[in-house]
């Protein structure tokens, strides 16, 4: 036996993980060349590997989530790990030269992808699990809409109001307030794709969709919510993103931020997410959000449900694997075992508790005589 095939197997010990064992979390390494990269790359490698197809499991995302509960990703991190984070303090990854980056690697890989996965409504955001009433849901198009419900009553939306969607995506949540709420709107979105959809999608509404960065908005809202897109903003944006939440709402204007949050302050993304998946991402943590936000906002609540992110994401990848035979064959097996690490590796933050599901509350001026908050 290699020393480098001990030392991981030494490491994965402490995850509860064997090399050829017979539980699902168990892993089974087809290639020798495995120890070296998994040491020298750390989570890069450990993807790309997968990727490669040097290494399987029979539970991915239980082989993940053993890796982040014994907090491996720490002992592994590989040197390309500090020249990121060096160089995300350096610069600025998300700047207005670079925001539309997101847009053209990401969300714009494929409606049809996106159709298969997400389900009856295109919502890429963490689903809600209950009704109003706090009875469990068991459907994921059910549980997007109460998650679409949920953020509609937080912000009180009546009809007349105009709402503005920063990240609007497929406009899902700008028509459903539209249709429920009575509201009008605006979504901006940094993805053609998305924006072609949500102008089709919305095209019979008072709403209006924009291919624009954040940033250039300046004109008065009711209302305001931001799904799932802050975590593209980063850490030297996160100030200028609620002073343009500030400057785009009347006096009495509430901002619902829907977020992914880390429990630790950080100032840069994994490097294998970054490379395949949301370039220039990054993550908030409680700290930063309130420290960006201090003197613009009063804050009204503060909602963590992030373990409903790991049942969304459960959905998904049920939908998505039952699709892959009739998507177009430029989603090869490579694309597939990357998808799939992407979206196991996610369940397992969520499901080590390392990752939030985070909808925040912030109002301009205090909600005269307190803010009562929807569950």
């Amino acid at each position: 036996m290699s020393a480098l095939r001990s030392r991981v197997e030494q490491l994965l010990s402490l995850a509860d993980i064997r090399v050829g064992g017979d539980r699902p979390w168990d892993v089974q390494v087809g290639d020798e060349r495995f120890y070296a990269r998994v040491l020298g790359q750390g989570s890069l490698g450990l993807g790309e590997s997968y990727m490669d197809g040097w290494w399987r499991a029979p539970s991915l995302d239980e082989f993940l989530y053993h890796v982040l509960a014994a907090d491996l990703d720490q002992k592994v991190r590989g040197v390309g790990v500090a020249i990121d984070a060096l160089w995300a303090r350096l610069r600025n990854l998300q700047s207005r030269g670079r925001s539309f980056q997101i847009g053209e690697r990401h969300y714009d890989l494929g409606n049809d992808l996106y159709r298969a996965m997400l389900g009856q409504r295109l919502v890429y955001s963490c689903a809600y699990w209950r009704d109003r009433f706090g009875r469990a849901l068991d459907d994921l198009d059910a549980a997007q809409e109460a998650k679409l419900d949920l953020v509609c009553r937080k912000l009180g939306l009546q009809p007349g109001m105009r709402v503005l969607d920063i990240g609007c995506g497929w406009g899902e949540a700008l028509k459903f307030a539209a249709e429920r709420y009575g509201v009008s709107g605006v979504g901006v979105t940094v993805s053609r794709e998305q924006a072609a959809y949500a102008r089709e999608l919305c095209a019979h509404l008072p709403i209006e969709i924009r291919l624009q960065d954040y940033r250039e908005l300046d004109e008065p809202f009711d209302r305001s919510f931001s799904l799932g897109m802050f975590e593209h903003v980063g850490v030297k944006n996160y100030r200028t993103y609620f002073e343009v939440a500030r400057r785009c709402l009347d006096d009495d204007g509430m901002f619902l931020l829907h977020t992914i949050g880390t429990n630790r302050s950080v100032h840069h993304t994994d490097p294998w997410i970054a490379k395949y998946i949301f370039p220039n991402s990054m993550l908030p943590s409680a700290a930063q959000i309130t420290d960006a936000s201090e003197g613009l906002f009063v804050m009204e609540d503060w909602h963590n449900f992030g373990t409903d992110y790991d049942r969304t994401l459960q959905a998904w990848r049920s939908n998505v694997e039952r699709a892959w035979p009739d998507l177009d064959e430029r989603y090869d097996e490579r694309f597939r075992r990357m998808w799939r690490f992407y979206l196991a590796g996610s369940m397992a933050a969520f499901r080590s508790r390392h990752a939030q599901l985070w909808q925040v509350v912030l109002s301009r001026n205090g909600v005269p005589g307190g803010y009562v908050a929807p569950r």
